[in-house]
């Protein structure tokens, strides 16, 4: 249980129970729950945030200590990615890819619950706006493949239809406009992760060359050939978005991933 300190009834717990009754409620299909998905979206979102808020930025009261794990990282990554779609929706509306957020953010809250990670000392005072940043970047690209996927079914579709590129796409925005917005993502999760990475680097009392900072960089350099690529070779399509989902499942990898093999296959919480 994500409070396994013993108050497995405080709030954080009935955040968790808010967010995935709302998160259900906006993944069901029925036509009569129409008018409720998106409240309950919105709903959905603001106590899953308000969960993680509670109980990760609850730890950090004394000292510089943060709970960390994949858990977290990985639930208020999605928080952030279901944020960024219901803020569209409001403009955009798009029935299936709100049910399946809202299926992935009501999974992420369990995950949360499951694997609520450790409580542990932060190196320095600038390790919580590092950790932040880090989080910040994974929501960022994470938006970012969530547009990439639906640039690739808009362009799968409108081949097959034949459609002129003028037209709205199956999705309700032109083709070109998703792609800019896609690429937005890209770049501000471009511009965060390298504060994040050059923060990390600067102020750790300590660093060493581990799999977290391979795989961060690598996916640093995989995002950034991205954007060279666009800019001075004109990559578009799916030639760009097969980067930006290898560079989103490196840096998936960077911490998420670790974590998630020191903590469950290998049982280690260190």
């Amino acid at each position: 249980m994500i409070l396994s300190s013993g108050s497995a009834t405080g709030w954080p717990f009935w955040l968790a129970i808010v967010a995935m009754l709302s998160y259900g409620v906006a993944a069901l299909p029925f036509q009569a729950l129409a008018r409720a998905a998106v409240p309950a979206l919105l709903a959905g979102v603001a106590a899953h945030a308000l969960m993680l808020s509670t109980e990760i930025g609850s730890v950090g009261v004394t000292g510089h200590a943060a709970r960390l794990g994949f858990g977290p990282v990985l639930s208020l990554t999605v928080c952030l990615v279901v944020l960024v779609h219901a803020i569209e929706s409001r403009l955009l509306p798009v029935p299936t890819v709100r049910r399946v957020l809202a299926a992935v953010g009501l999974a992420a809250v369990a995950l949360a619950l499951l694997f609520p990670g450790e409580v542990r000392t932060l190196g320095s005072r600038w390790a919580p706006l590092h950790w932040l940043l880090g989080v910040a970047a994974y929501g960022l690209f994470g938006a970012a493949v969530l547009h990439g996927l639906l640039l690739d079914e808009a362009d799968r579709r409108m081949r097959q239809r034949a459609t002129p590129q003028g037209q709205r796409h199956p999705f309700g925005m032109p083709l070109l406009q998703l792609e800019r917005l896609t690429f937005r993502f890209v770049q501000a999760g471009f511009v965060v992760l390298s504060v994040a990475i050059g923060l990390g680097i600067a102020t750790a009392p300590a660093w060493r060359v581990d799999h977290k900072l391979v795989l961060s960089l690598t996916a640093w350099a995989l995002f950034a050939a991205l954007l060279a690529g666009r800019h001075w070779r004109g990559w578009r399509g799916r030639q760009a978005t097969r980067w930006l989902y290898a560079g989103a499942l490196v840096l998936l990898l960077a911490y998420a991933g670790t974590r998630f093999v020191t903590e469950v296959l290998l049982g280690r919480g260190a």
